[in-house]
């Protein structure tokens, strides 16, 4: 009898994240809405706020094909593109 064992060892893996703009003033944000519900709501919400109190320029959303997979190339090339910053947001 062959036993088989599905599970694996954890990898620990370092990410680099892109350096934070000292100041949102003058930036562009792009809003990533997951498609679930309300994740739109909440982003529409904190667009505002990052204009009205933190001074940025403008908030444009993009809409992923669906919740469960990453946001596709077209969104992506247009954000790297025409933005400086980017709020990824989950509803339910």
């Amino acid at each position: 009898m062959e036993i088989l064992d599905p599970t694996t060892e954890a990898v620990t893996q370092t990410i680099a994240w892109p350096p934070r703009p000292a100041s949102l003033s003058g930036k562009k944000v792009a809003l990533i809405d997951n498609t679930k519900f309300n994740s739109d709501n909440l982003l529409v919400k904190i667009g505002n706020i990052l204009i009205n109190e933190y001074g940025a320029a403008s908030a444009k959303m993009w809409h992923k094909k669906n919740a469960s997979v990453p946001a596709h190339e077209e969104i992506i090339e247009e954000v790297r593109k025409t933005c400086d910053v980017v709020v990824a947001g989950v509803g339910d």
